[in-house]
């Protein structure tokens, strides 16, 4: 068996940069054993499984080391590959079984609008040793949500300079963690640390903007805001809160077309 595979750089206008994802638009799914062999193969933050349903597309996401419920880069990466085989196809539904329908629509300069559930964190105040011993400066206050801890800093610098104890940030599967701080040419910044999941950090998190937005429009006092995700690789996001979703968008780069023989 062949497979066409894309991979597809997310939330950058720049080749090597953003967060690269493997796609693989199939007729029918394959074995969950076979589709987790060629991500672990990959190794790529995800890969993600694209099969048409009627008039939307059904996704899956997995990334080296299990399926994940929700991911934003990839469905970005896979909404660009669509788009790019029918150039006069301007918007696509998405369906994933943890988050629902996700719509993603064309935008001028080459953007992709994503829209997804409002999953703003809520306020935690007893905060878990592992969290505590797994970063290296204590946040000045912590939200959590059912995907991540979000610790907040008062300095960009703080988010960039902050490392993690890979083995303490384990101990808090099935949660991440987050570090996010306002920015200094954007509205806020953020990293990611996924080690029990995908990897130590991950290089853009389009799903993590899904909480992001909404605790910084909050902060912020304004519904529209602009993001970066501080990665070696770094990621630039559009974000918009509207009510009970968010909107985020992000360019992409193709890097590689190619076959993989199963």
């Amino acid at each position: 068996m062949a497979l066409t595979v894309h991979v597809v750089a997310a939330f950058t206008d720049t080749l090597f940069k953003g967060n690269p994802a493997a796609i693989i638009i199939l007729e029918s799914w394959l074995s969950d054993e076979l589709m987790q062999s060629i991500a672990i193969e990959n190794n790529l933050s995800e890969t993600a499984y694209v099969v048409k349903s009627g008039a939307e597309y059904d996704i899956r996401w997995f990334s080296p080391i299990m399926e994940i419920a929700f991911c934003g880069h990839a469905t970005l990466a896979a909404a660009s590959v669509l788009f790019g085989l029918d150039p006069d196809l301007q918007s696509v539904t998405f369906r994933a079984k943890a988050v629902g329908q996700i719509a993603a629509n064309k935008l001028p300069e080459g953007f992709i609008a994503m829209d997804f559930p409002n999953r703003k964190p809520g306020r935690l105040d007893d905060l878990p040793e592992a969290l505590l011993a797994g970063l290296s400066m204590r946040p000045q206050e912590v939200y959590v949500s059912d995907q991540a801890y979000f610790a907040v800093y008062e300095h960009e610098e703080d988010v960039l300079n902050i490392s993690q104890d890979v083995e303490q940030i384990k101990r808090l599967y099935p949660r991440d963690v987050i570090v996010t701080a306002p920015g200094e040419t954007t509205d806020f910044v953020s990293r990611y640390f996924w080690p029990a999941s995908g990897g130590e950090e991950d290089p853009v998190t389009g799903s993590a903007h899904a909480g992001l937005a909404p605790l910084w429009a909050d902060k912020l006092g304004r519904a529209e805001l602009t993001a970066f995700q501080a990665s070696k690789r770094g990621g630039h996001l559009r974000c918009r809160v509207e009510g009970e979703r968010v909107v985020v968008a992000g360019q992409t780069v193709k890097y590689l077309e190619g076959v993989i023989f199963i």
